[in-house]
């Protein structure tokens, strides 16, 4: 495992530089890398500084439901007991800090919202498998990447078309089709297989629900 320097990565909204010389260093993870596996101890959370991260289960007849995808910025790996009920791995080339378990109050001032975001993300997210048809979580998953990533028109997939099928629990095939559907419809562009443009939010919000 490969490490970067503490002045390499940026300084987001919820630390201080006094804080990042204290912290450490963020480990590098190659794209595919395991950062921990079910069933391990859990030592901290985890903060990803830059890339991508996916956390999932591998189900009972072999298939993977990906639960949650974790950008620069957000925290993960939050657990209810002493070891990791899920598997979490790098997307991409993505740098991840471990911020161990601490009774500090400034830090725990600044895991908490982070932790209640991800809980209601996780909520809505069942709301999507429950309740909506492929054009709806697809339409769905795209206008809350794109809320993640400042509300920007062109939103950048760092996850493949496998990994958004697993996590909204469709086949690729079903997946393809409806980006290309919403193609010709004129909702969005695919400038390649990793961003795409929207053109018309209002009808993408529509088709949310």
């Amino acid at each position: 495992m490969a490490f970067i320097e503490t002045s390499a990565v940026a300084i987001g909204p919820y630390g201080s530089r006094a804080a990042l010389r204290s912290a450490p260093l963020p480990a590098l993870y190659p794209a595919g890398a395991e950062i921990y596996g079910q069933g391990e101890r859990c030592r901290g959370i985890y903060q990803v500084e830059f890339g991508a991260v996916r956390v999932y289960r591998l189900l009972a007849d072999g298939r993977r439901q990906i639960t949650a995808f974790h950008l620069a910025g957000e925290m993960f790996g939050f657990e209810a007991d002493t070891v990791h009920h899920f598997f979490a791995e790098a997307i991409c080339a993505t740098g991840v800090r471990p911020i161990a378990a601490s009774n500090d109050s400034d830090q725990s001032g600044r895991i908490l919202p982070m932790a209640l975001k991800s809980l209601v993300r996780a909520q809505e997210h069942l709301l999507v498998l429950g309740r909506q048809n492929a054009v709806e979580r697809i339409a769905a998953f795209l206008g809350d990447l794109a809320d993640r990533q400042g509300g920007l028109k062109l939103i950048d997939l760092p996850m493949s078309r496998t990994d958004i099928s697993d996590y909204l629990g469709l086949t690729i095939e079903t997946v393809s089709r409806v980006f290309s559907r919403l193609k010709r419809q004129g909702v969005i562009r695919l400038p390649n297989l990793r961003s795409v443009e929207v053109v018309n939010w209002q009808a993408l919000q529509e088709m949310a629900g």
